[in-house]
């Protein structure tokens, strides 16, 4: 009787016993024009533990993986997968999103160059603390590029690529509308996507098209077309893990491939049902698109088996966690 009360108590204690050994800290960089915001979720340690620095994809993505179209959590929960594995990790608001908004408060000032630099400024704060042995660059998405980019300046322990395009955003951008817009309006995205493309913008832009060319958002997409994601992919030395959905329905099998021809040393791990945030999906459009907005479903298994898998074959989590 007196075992089976202990034991009760020991299994009533559990989570919270469980819930101390982490800590969630708030962080912050200093960049030459301000300070960017971000969390810290760390396993409690004796040693020093590898960290990831997750990297958010496009649009006016937070911390957290969600923007005003979607609220799903993928980057927190993420966090949250990876640190049950031995792994901490930082998450931040992109400048001009969040609490980092001070440092473009109108988009208009976005460029893909001072995204890779804030990446750089996040993993060199990393590279110095004491707390951690390893950084790796974990990208989602445009985040991928954004990894790629900054990895020959701040040298990793490692890259990990989500749901990255391998071909240049243009390109993709032309293959996601199809279909989706009728003719006219089509003729229409195509000719701003070749016009931005020139670095030329434009003023009058068709109501329906607003939400992606609005005038104030041209200028980083001129600076994003500007860059091909498999030879910055190309470009990178340290190990790297490609890793892709089978239903993701923004980034496809075919970008994978191209960034495993890229740098054909990388490793390729295909998710099978796997949508692009993350989570494990129908086939189906309607299905895929409700993940979008449900945080409560969990991480996809296997994406943190494949990463700690990964981490532990090259050396950088110890075989222990």
């Amino acid at each position: 009787m007196r075992f089976l009360l202990v034991f009760t108590l020991l299994t009533m204690l559990a989570p919270l016993a469980q819930a101390q050994t982490l800590l969630n800290q708030r962080m912050t960089v200093q960049v030459p024009d301000g300070r960017l915001h971000g969390s810290l979720l760390h396993p409690k340690s004796d040693v020093p533990l590898p960290v990831a620095l997750l990297i958010a994809g496009s649009g006016p993505t937070d911390r957290d993986g969600n923007n005003p179209m979607g609220h799903n959590d993928s980057l927190k929960r993420l966090a949250q997968a990876l640190a049950k594995r031995g792994i901490a990790s930082v998450r931040y608001d992109k400048r001009g999103v969040g609490q980092s908004r001070a440092l473009a408060p109108d988009e208009s000032q976005l460029d893909v160059k001072d995204y890779v630099a804030d990446a750089v400024a996040w993993t060199r704060l990393l590279q110095a603390d004491p707390r951690f042995s390893a950084v790796v660059l974990v990208g989602h998405s445009e985040g991928a590029l954004i990894a790629s980019l900054a990895e020959p300046t701040v040298k990793p322990a490692a890259l990990i690529s989500l749901a990255g395009s391998g071909r240049p955003i243009d390109t993709l951008l032309r293959e996601q509308l199809q279909g989706r817009l009728s003719p006219p309006l089509l003729a229409a995205a195509y000719y701003l996507i070749d016009e931005l493309k020139a670095g030329r913008i434009h003023d009058q832009v068709p109501d329906q098209l607003r939400i992606l060319f609005r005038p104030s958002v041209q200028p980083y997409l001129i600076s994003l077309f500007r860059q091909d994601p498999a030879n910055a992919f190309a470009g990178t030395t340290a190990p790297v893990l490609i890793i892709q959905g089978t239903h993701d329905i923004q980034v496809g099998r075919e970008d994978a491939q191209a960034l495993k021809r890229a740098r054909a040393d990388a490793e390729l791990a295909l998710i099978s049902g796997m949508g692009h945030v993350l989570r494990i999906t129908p086939p189906e459009r309607g299905g895929q698109m409700a993940s979008y907005n449900s945080p409560e479903l969990p991480i996809a298994h296997e994406l943190t088996e494949q990463i700690s898998r990964f981490l532990s074959e090259h050396g950088i989590l110890p075989a222990s966690s």
